[in-house]
């Protein structure tokens, strides 16, 4: 074997140790070299190398159990870290993670909407903070920076109510190369609602069939695609851009209606806003004021606009799993998942196969948390591509139909 095949071959074996390692939580080296395929002795070899490196720590010896004692060997929260910067319609997020996943800092700066020069001055600002939070010695450990954003924002003005020229200056701004200048690190930039189904992917437990369609109810609603157990992007980078799916109705001008406009967010906030509540207060938590009329209104528009968009999705993909997340508060984020299941058992369903409708488990931060593990699984995972967890535990929270 030639030296490069060799290099290459040890670095995807470190890779594949560190992937086995994260998705078990620890090992023993025992259970290292069984889990990957590598002989003892080589396991042994690289096990020993990662913790040199400071990847990898030996945890407490465990004793009492059938067999001999063994020293299980877990991720080094501080081996890695990564930054995710979420630019969004009402706000910007930073959030810095360790290696195993864990939030160590995050930042949430709300605005009335995303101007682009204050915006980027704001993320820059922002990440450089984050990165000055670490203690100096691990800043040299940050592996990378993800931002999900909405693709073509500076097409979405009439959703935002804000004139053209407000936001048009997002479509000459290369995100990711201004942020990579201005923190020094590799950034890559990702569509939000797929950043969120990556972050379902990684540190939830929604989706560990090989197919699922993820909906994220965003100020602009959106989705993931997963086919064969891995996280789809498609040729152009579209795939699940579901807020452009028509759904067969059309406005009082006779234009022709899509998902976006039926069950985005934005809409339900400038419903509970006119009604006079406070509608951040609304989707985080239970206020004191009851918006039920409101929020039904929304709810049954929504529902019947996704319960369409997710048959016409199953009548192309055969999908096992729908998952719909996003940024309601959780009762709410319950009553659209019964609700779609609901709506969708009302379709002739015959030639489609059964499916299950689940509640997504992360929440609010997914987008963020998303753009924030990507360049983690990038740079530390032996395949180029997200892949599903298979037989990873999970919860029942959901409506088989």
């Amino acid at each position: 074997m030639r030296s490069g095949e060799s290099i290459g071959l040890r670095a995807f074996n470190e890779r594949l140790m560190i992937s086995a390692i994260r998705q078990a939580g620890a090992l023993s080296k025992a259970e290292i070299a069984r889990t990957t395929g590598l002989s003892g002795q080589a396991a042994t070899v690289i096990v020993n190398s990662l913790l040199d490196e400071g990847l990898l720590v030996k945890r407490e010896k465990v004793r009492g159990q059938i067999g001999k004692p063994f020293t299980p060997i877990a991720l080094n929260p501080e081996g890695a870290y990564s930054l995710g910067v979420k630019i969004g319609r009402r706000s910007l997020e930073v959030l810095l993670v360790d290696f195993c996943g864990d939030i160590v800092a995050s930042r949430t700066i709300p605005y009335h909407a995303p101007f682009p020069s204050q915006t980027m001055t704001m993320a820059m600002d922002t990440a450089l903070e984050l990165v000055d939070s670490l203690k100096r010695s691990l800043r040299a450990r940050i592996v990378g920076l993800g931002v999900a954003m909405p693709w073509v924002l500076h097409e979405w003005f009439d959703v935002l109510g804000l004139e053209r020229e407000a936001i048009a200056a997002w479509r000459e701004i290369d995100v990711a190369a201004e942020l990579e200048a201005a923190t020094g690190l590799s950034a890559s930039l990702y569509n939000d609602a797929t950043a969120a189904c990556a972050a379902e992917m990684i540190a939830g437990d929604r989706i560990s069939r090989r197919s699922a369609l993820y909906i994220y109810l965003g100020t602009f609603v959106g989705g993931g695609v997963v086919i064969g157990g891995r996280l789809y992007r498609g040729e152009q980078l579209n795939a699940g851009a579901l807020g452009s799916m028509p759904i067969g109705d059309t406005d009082r001008a006779g234009n022709p209606l899509q998902l976006i406009h039926q069950a985005s967010v934005i809409d339900l906030e400038r419903a509970l806003a006119d009604a006079g509540f406070d509608e951040s207060e609304m989707l985080d938590s239970v206020g004191t004021q009851d918006p039920e009329d409101v929020f039904s209104t929304w709810l049954d528009r929504a529902v019947e606009a996704l319960s369409r968009a997710v048959v016409s999705a199953m009548s192309i993909v055969d999908f096992e799993t729908v998952v719909i997340d996003g940024l309601l508060r959780p009762d709410w984020r319950r009553r659209v998942v019964d609700g779609v299941a609901g709506a969708y058992g009302k379709f002739d369903c015959t030639g489609l196969s059964p499916i299950e409708i689940a509640t997504g488990s992360i929440g609010p931060k997914a987008r963020v948390l998303g753009a924030a593990l990507l360049p983690l699984i990038g740079r530390f995972s032996p395949d180029t591509e997200l892949l599903v967890k298979v037989g990873k535990a999970t919860k029942s929270d959901g409506q088989k139909l």
